[in-house]
């Protein structure tokens, strides 16, 4: 029984050719106790590897998140599988706003401590007490509002290229690192504001909104389905789109257009730009922001070194990498020091300093 991905990516880019079939991204969550998530895990893969799913899938004792590709031609049996579980029956999916048959080119499925790396115990607070969820018209109307704070819950790179008007954007690499920031800016606001989150599908929110909670803020909001579902809502219900610039999602595709606003700027020249790319030499990898024009000089690059040995013979690339990990730089997300237009730092809680006068 194959319980494992056996095809690298070029060959399974190469099945998806020749198979001629469009196939459907999507995205989906849940918290749920699973007593077993090794034995869940393997249960999953054989079932998804038979459907020609492919993606990355967390498994852990708390739940399950998933985000992944399969033929559109068999989305209905996808669905009729997961609805035999009990957790997942009738469970929303996020279908992508831009479809690319090569968003996911291998099956992961991996058990981990958790779904999400928040780096909280969750023992210390009630983790179901979650704030209200709003869908995009109530969304829209809460924004507005002056007694709103409306909280980016994702890292920098990901709002870099794309955030809702008005949001505050938390300067950090990591979601744990946000939690006790947007804590200590807001401390005087627990009562008096409405604190209001939104990430990419919903995920981070469910449990930064309990956490929140506990800490003893009183109006707690998260959007429900994050970004991905607001844009379905607004399409579909002829809403006011409140997102600007892109929607960074984390397979091949990289993002997904909402506006037409370009917000952010090319990490080595400056131009309007935002597309994240990966530094071509494998041994640095770094993900940053890249314009068509200095893709063509850096051949895909991000410095002239990288691109020294990029161009080298693959053996003699593979030799200089030899017994070396990545660089540093590629946990950067864009902030190496090399980069002359790498996002600068900022307060994020600029917004609110009337208020603290």
């Amino acid at each position: 029984m194959q319980l494992y991905n056996k095809l690298s990516a070029k060959e399974r880019a190469a099945l998806i050719e020749q198979a001629g079939k469009d196939r459907l991204t999507l995205s989906f969550y849940q918290y749920a106790k699973i007593s077993n998530p090794k034995e869940f895990r393997d249960q999953l893969f054989v079932a998804w590897d038979r459907l020609d799913v492919l993606g990355r899938i967390y498994v852990a004792s708390e739940g399950i998140n998933g985000q992944l590709s399969l033929p559109a031609d068999r989305f209905n049996e996808f669905k009729e599988h997961i609805d035999t579980i009990d957790f997942l029956k009738d469970i929303r999916l996020n279908i992508a706003i831009e479809q690319d048959n090569m968003s996911f080119l291998k099956l992961k499925v991996k058990v981990r401590n958790k779904i999400v790396a928040d780096g909280l115990n969750d023992d210390t607070f009630d983790v179901t007490d979650k704030g209200v969820h709003v869908g995009a018209e109530k969304f829209n109307m809460l924004i507005e509002d002056e007694k709103t704070v409306l909280v980016d819950m994702r890292n920098h790179y990901e709002s870099e290229i794309g955030h809702f008007k008005n949001a505050v954007t938390p300067d950090v690499d990591t979601f744990r690192e946000s939690l006790d920031i947007i804590e200590e800016d807001l401390k005087e606001h627990k009562e008096d504001k409405n604190l209001v989150m939104y990430c990419t599908g919903g995920i981070r929110c469910e449990k930064a909104s309990a956490y929140f909670k506990h800490k003893g803020f009183k109006n707690v909001f998260q959007l429900e389905g994050g970004i991905i579902e607001y844009t379905r809502q607004v399409k579909e219900q002829e809403l006011e789109n409140k997102f600007i610039g892109k929607n960074f999602v984390f397979d091949e595709r990289r993002a997904e257009k909402i506006s037409d606003d370009v917000i952010a700027q090319c990490h080595q020249c400056g131009k309007p730009a935002d597309i994240h790319t990966n530094c071509a030499n494998d041994a640095c990898h770094l993900l940053f922001i890249q314009c068509d024009d200095c893709k063509k000089e850096m051949d895909n690059c991000c410095s002239t070194t990288c691109q020294e040995i990029n161009a080298l013979p693959y053996e003699e690339q593979k030799t200089l990498r030899k017994g070396q990990g990545n660089s540093n730089d590629i946990f950067k997300k864009g902030r190496a020091d090399h980069l002359p237009f790498k996002k600068d730092l900022r307060n994020i809680y600029e917004t609110l300093k009337a208020d603290k006068k």
